[in-house]
């Protein structure tokens, strides 16, 4: 296992549009379906890193607790399922129910929307404000696995928080750490 922090995405990016398979439903989730007065969350995850996997439940109610507030949330694993089996669509599927997530979890298999975000890692997250400019990138709080400290969302929420209050989230923000992304050959990051 390879730690890897984000790439710390430059602050007021432009969010890159995305249409990317659900497996959980078969449909095809696209960025245009975010209202216009929503902020928007995107998380790179999987299935197998250790990293998301200590987060996954906390994810899940992180997305609970903001469900049907001004914000649209999706995770995307971009991972090569020809060398990680265990983040293959089917698997996916069974993730989302497992966890009970509520928002999309999408499949990209072609890794292009993941380097078109700068994700590096998993997990890494990205929250755009309503005129989908990056206000954050950073870490989910300061636990990680085994280090003893408890999983509170506490950095992501209060970035959250901010955006949906019309106000300013800090500047001061500490990269996501986990797994890298698992690129298929030639699709390698620079």
């Amino acid at each position: 296992m390879t730690l890897t922090p984000s790439s710390m995405l430059p602050l007021g990016t432009t969010m890159p549009e995305f249409s990317l398979p659900e497996p959980l439903t078969g449909n095809i989730v696209s960025s245009s379906q975010i209202k216009p007065d929503q902020a928007t969350l995107v998380m790179f995850i999987c299935n197998h890193c250790p990293y998301v996997i200590h987060l996954a439940d906390h994810i899940s109610m992180l997305a609970s607790d903001y469900s049907g507030r001004d914000i649209a949330i999706f995770a995307m694993n971009s991972n090569d399922v020809k060398t990680h089996p265990a983040d293959s669509p089917d698997n996916m599927v069974a993730e989302a129910q497992h966890r009970g997530y509520v928002f999309p979890y999408l499949f990209d298999e072609t890794q292009e929307v993941a380097r078109a975000f700068g994700a590096a890692c998993t997990p890494d997250f990205f929250l755009f404000d309503r005129d989908r400019k990056l206000v954050y990138r950073g870490q989910f709080d300061n636990s990680r696995p085994g280090g003893g400290k408890p999983v509170t969302g506490e950095d992501l929420r209060e970035a959250i928080n901010a955006t949906l209050a019309g106000e300013p989230v800090s500047q001061n923000q500490v990269p996501s750490t986990g797994c890298n992304i698992k690129w298929k050959p030639g699709n390698e990051r620079i």
